[in-house]
């Protein structure tokens, strides 16, 4: 099926350069009324956040702050859009989301290292807003960190929002958690008020409970049959390979970033250096996997970087390189390995076009349920996520 999506470069070549420029007819409002009228999906728009995070630039920085107040509404809030940058005598939070049931979430968006995130700032907002009555009271009120990518700052805001006894006022969430709760409120029963469940009574930090629901989903998905997504029908057969008896079996496995470590840098370091790799307690495709077969490697808003060839199968056999080793036991030592960290395969609607798992389905339709988990591709697809089909 072909992709008939432009590319996120090309819809800001059109609009102009961003910036806060009042009118109707501005660069920050053709791309607005461009991301209401024609971006309804969640694929598009983790198309278009990936292409932001992979893109250094302040048009790109002020892209991702308008995409992920888009988002906003994909979770069931009313969303007002903040300004891209603070000028005296107005409250200069990123975005301001109305819940129906009254809870107003004021946003910060973090795109970048370059700027220190101080828990005052947020609170100053919120109480800005209170005083000019468009929020009722502190109780309708919480603060939410929107960061690009997980870092080791990210762990000392955590800290400091507990040290400072603002658990109750605060959270934290990074884009790709955020993606993946509205992919989760696109494709599975989970409603605006599960959400609010989510992000109201946990802790400051929210990735960990989106990342358990996404699991979840993962594993349902891993029930079906190798290959198989559910409306879809099955590809063809993975031809044998020539040296070996059984027929090898191709896997993609997606890499977060953690608060120590890229995805990236979690990559270079297990694949390339160690040439070895991990799957948690819970992923099926611990007792799936075989020697012989290939596995590739999705750096979360990446793309693939690296691919090889599994030299034995997963044996429950925790190792001191990786970084939680209890929470991912199950290692398996690889060979033939390729990266190209710098030269990414991206993971965008064109490539999904091509790929037989997206056999009668829409290319910009959400897509995370194929880099959820550890899970078969076929080789035809494998050869296309690594780069190496013609």
């Amino acid at each position: 099926m072909a992709s008939n999506t432009i590319s996120l470069r090309q819809v800001l070549s059109l609009v102009g350069p961003l910036d806060d420029a009042p009118g109707n007819d501005t660069p920050r409002e053709r791309l607005r009324r461009h991301l209401q009228d024609s971006v309804r999906d969640v694929g598009t728009v983790r198309d278009y956040i990936e292409e932001c995070l992979r893109t250094a630039g302040t048009n790109y920085n002020r892209a991702l702050q308008d995409l992920v107040n888009h988002l906003g509404t994909f979770l069931g809030f009313e969303v007002t859009y903040g300004r891209y940058q603070g000028v005296s005598g107005q409250v200069g939070h990123d975005g301001l989301w109305r819940s129906p049931s009254g809870l107003h979430v004021v946003v910060e968006i973090k795109t970048t290292d370059a700027y220190a995130i101080r828990t005052s700032t947020l609170m100053g907002y919120i109480g800005a807003l209170i005083s000019e009555q468009e929020i009722p009271t502190k109780r309708d009120a919480l603060g939410l960190y929107v960061v690009g990518r997980a870092d080791a700052e990210l762990r000392q805001v955590e800290n400091a929002i507990a040290a400072e006894g603002r658990s109750e006022d605060l959270r934290i969430i990074t884009v790709a958690s955020l993606l993946d709760l509205a992919d989760l409120m696109q494709q599975y029963d989970v409603s605006h008020e599960d959400v609010l469940t989510i992000i109201r009574p946990s802790g400051p930090r929210v990735d960990a409970v989106v990342e358990l629901l996404s699991r979840l989903a993962a594993r349902s998905v891993d029930a079906t049959p190798p290959d198989v997504h559910p409306g879809s029908e099955p590809p063809t057969p993975i031809p044998a390979a020539p040296d070996l008896e059984r027929q090898a079996s191709y896997w993609i496995s997606p890499v977060k970033d953690m608060d120590s470590e890229s995805a990236l840098e979690c990559v270079q370091r297990l694949v390339g250096r160690h040439q070895i790799y991990a799957l948690s307690s819970g992923s099926h495709a611990r007792t799936s996997i075989q020697v012989g077969d290939w596995i590739c490697f999705y750096a979360s808003g990446t793309g693939v970087v690296a691919h090889a060839q599994v030299a034995s199968a997963p044996e429950q056999e925790p190792r001191p390189e990786i970084r939680d080793p209890e929470g991912y036991p199950w290692t398996f030592p690889l060979a033939k390995v390729s990266l190209y960290v710098d030269r990414p395969v991206v993971f965008d609607a064109v490539l999904r076009a091509r790929l037989e798992a997206f056999q009668g389905r829409d290319p910009t339709a959400p897509w995370s349920w194929i880099v959820l988990g550890t899970r078969q591709l076929n080789r035809h697809d494998f050869m296309v996520v690594t780069g190496q089909a013609e």
